[in-house]
């Protein structure tokens, strides 16, 4: 063991020794082995008289003629990612390639940085370069369908082709089924803004009929309740301008004069109306006062001049386009209730005189109150209280069984109707001494024709004084005449 040592030593001490300290620096320098450069590598393969004199000069040349090297990294003239430098020729390397460096993809001719061919585009399985997925496809210019925007702003001395939206007409039958539905919608909600956006919508489509939207409005207003044309009449208003014009509003009602012989089939009042939407109008500035002036003369239907002759009376009048705010009587939920109760009071004492069910029926709707129906139901009563005789107590009876069975007065109104009445009886009794015998008969007549319930007839008051039954009674009040 000792003698192999001794061997070792004596073949390399004496070579690591004579290393000199560049070398010995180069190689270690804060632990890092330090490449060699180009020069000297050259210098080393190329050989002859000044490689040697390099080597020796260096000191990595031995005396026994054995030369030390580095391991060698890859030049540019060997690598695969950087270019040869010009005139030096490929390494035998390159020539001959072993199986792995083949299947490489780098390119063979020591040219390039040793990433994918055509930048990952190209080869088969590849997706593509980043960003193809954005561009479009080629077109072929001499295709048929082949349209260029950015060519055209390009081409010098020709005219640019600009297409305009081919929007198609609808023919009469067309808007009526779109503006019916639509005028229905706006009687039950009210909104002028909803109805103005969904026709600006359509105002391409409806193009020269525009002046069918006012004609059918008024048309379908006529089988409707005066509150209704007076929204009809706001409706117009608001739509001035904006989707009709003044020559659309007259061609409306020249085509509405034109009907009216059909339209008094359904409407007996038609020329009446027609003539209130007119001078409503006018009196909005829709359309001018010489509209009428310019029907003078050329009129010769009955109806129509009878239409023509009412808004021009209607305009004549003083203050008068003061007063065609009010052409169609104020809203339901509007009028005052003294104007309310006033109305409701003739409408009594006219059927008293008539005793026409119909007609008393009809004109409770028409007043268009349904929350203040209690009112008919305690002035009805308070009639009958006060006249105190027995056609007046039947009549009513009648009218209020009439009107609970055809479901226009509710049940709610009939008891908050007679409730009211229970809660005056103390005044109505100072003025009617006999209104509580007279009150206790007619519930029980109501009661009997089935306007009313039980419960109705529990709360009935009765006389202040308490009464005993009899004297064998034990002292029992008597509550009520019914109990």
């Amino acid at each position: 063991m000792m003698e192999v040592e001794n061997r070792l030593s004596e073949r390399f001490d004496g070579l690591v020794d004579e290393l000199p300290d560049e070398l010995n620096e180069r190689r270690v320098k804060n632990g890092v082995i330090l490449e060699e450069s180009e020069e000297e590598v050259e210098a080393m393969e190329g050989g002859g008289v000044e490689g040697e004199e390099m080597l020796k000069s260096d000191g990595l040349h031995h005396n026994s003629g054995r030369i030390i090297k580095k391991a060698k990294r890859p030049i540019k003239a060997t690598s695969f990612s950087e270019p040869s430098a010009p005139g030096v020729a490929p390494s035998q390397g390159l020539v001959n390639l072993n199986r792995a460096s083949k299947n490489l993809r780098r390119p063979r001719n020591s040219l390039g940085r040793g990433l994918p061919k055509k930048g990952g585009a190209g080869g088969k399985g590849t997706w593509g370069k980043l960003g193809d997925e954005m561009e479009l496809p080629w077109v072929d210019p001499n295709d048929p369908n082949y349209d260029s925007d950015g060519e055209e702003a390009a081409e010098v001395g020709k005219k640019t082709i600009k297409l305009n939206t081919l929007v198609p007409e609808m023919s009469e039958e067309d808007v009526r089924k779109a503006v019916e539905p639509l005028m229905l919608e706006y009687f039950e909600n009210g909104e002028c803004e909803e109805v103005l956006f969904s026709l600006e919508e359509m105002l391409l489509n409806i193009g020269s009929r525009r002046w069918m939207v006012p004609a059918l409005a008024i048309e379908l207003s006529m089988d409707h309740k005066p509150s209704h044309r007076e929204m009809t009449s706001q409706l117009i208003s608001e739509l001035y301008q904006k989707v009709i014009s003044q020559r659309d509003i007259g061609k409306a009602y020249d085509f509405l004069l034109r009907q009216l012989s059909d339209l008094i089939l359904d409407t007996p009042d038609a020329p009446t109306i027609i003539g209130n939407f007119m001078a409503r109008n006018i009196a909005d500035d829709c359309i001018p006062p010489k509209f009428l002036q310019s029907y003078k003369g050329h009129v010769t239907e009955v109806e129509a001049v009878k239409a023509l002759c009412r808004a021009d009376t209607l305009l004549s009048m003083k203050h008068g386009l003061v007063r065609l705010d009010n052409v169609w009587g104020v809203g339901g939920g509007i009028r005052p209730v003294k104007y309310l109760v006033k109305k409701i009071v003739l409408l009594l004492k006219e059927y008293l005189c008539s005793c026409d069910i119909q007609e008393a029926t009809r004109c409770l709707k028409d007043l268009e109150v349904p929350h203040f129906h209690h009112e008919l139901v305690y002035e009805a009563v308070v009639m009958v209280i006060e006249s105190m005789h027995e056609k007046t107590d039947e009549a009513m009876c009648k009218l209020l069984q009439a009107l609970f069975r055809s479901f226009v007065i509710t049940i709610e109104q009939m008891r908050a109707g007679f409730q009211r009445v229970y809660d005056q009886m103390v005044d109505i009794s100072i003025d009617v001494p006999q209104a509580y015998s007279v009150l206790e008969r007619w519930v029980l007549r109501c009661r009997q024709a089935g306007i009313i319930n039980d419960d109705i007839l529990k709360k009935m008051p009765s006389r202040g004084r308490k009464r005993f039954v009899s004297e064998g009674d034990g002292g029992l009040i008597k509550d009520s005449s019914y109990w």
